[in-house]
């Protein structure tokens, strides 16, 4: 009896000390959650484990862990399933925006291609001679009007210097006649 006596409180300790150490590993658990959660982390068992220095059975084998766990992770895929809901209706959304703009922008080739058929349908080989010609004509013209400007802009700077020459000229013949007897 007195064996029995004695077994039932180091039995009583052993799972006091026992239920203390899960109690602390479970706490370690919840932080290592929480600062998962806080650094926008993905929440997975492994990261748990790692976090909480335990190991994977103690999560998977402990009911609060594995409770706690099963909850983040649902949280967490509802989480992400918004997310990706989110994402595939941007996408769609910028799908039809792609499409309607490739139509609009077929629909102005296609108008384009019309307009640049019309024009050469229009044109001649007489027609395209004929406006060769008159192109090279103009040119030849263009080439005489700037050698006239650049003779008459010769002309129109001598013409300045020749005015300028004579207002001197006439500034020192005035001063002359007002002082006849000054310097000559």
């Amino acid at each position: 009896m007195k064996t029995a006596l004695v077994s039932e409180p180091r039995t009583a300790a052993a799972l006091a000390a026992r239920r203390q150490r899960t109690e602390a590993t479970l706490q370690r658990v919840r932080e290592a959650i929480a600062r998962l959660r806080r650094e926008k982390a993905q929440v997975s068992v492994a990261a748990v484990a790692r976090r909480a220095d335990v190991s994977r059975t103690f999560l998977y084998d402990n009911p609060e862990a594995s409770e706690r766990q099963t909850r983040m992770l649902a949280e967490q895929d509802g989480k992400r399933e918004a997310t990706w809901r989110e994402r595939a209706l941007n996408a769609e959304g910028a799908l039809n925006a792609a499409h309607a703009e490739i139509l609009t922008q077929r629909t102005r080739i296609g108008e384009l291609l019309g307009q640049i058929r019309d024009l050469q349908a229009e044109w001649t080989e007489e027609a395209i001679q004929r406006i060769a010609t008159e192109n090279t004509t103009h040119k030849q013209r263009i080439r005489q009007l700037t050698a006239d400007n650049h003779t008459l802009d010769e002309r129109l700077k001598a013409a300045r210097s020749n005015l300028r020459f004579q207002d001197r000229r006439l500034g020192d013949l005035e001063a002359h006649l007002a002082d006849p007897h000054g310097p000559t």
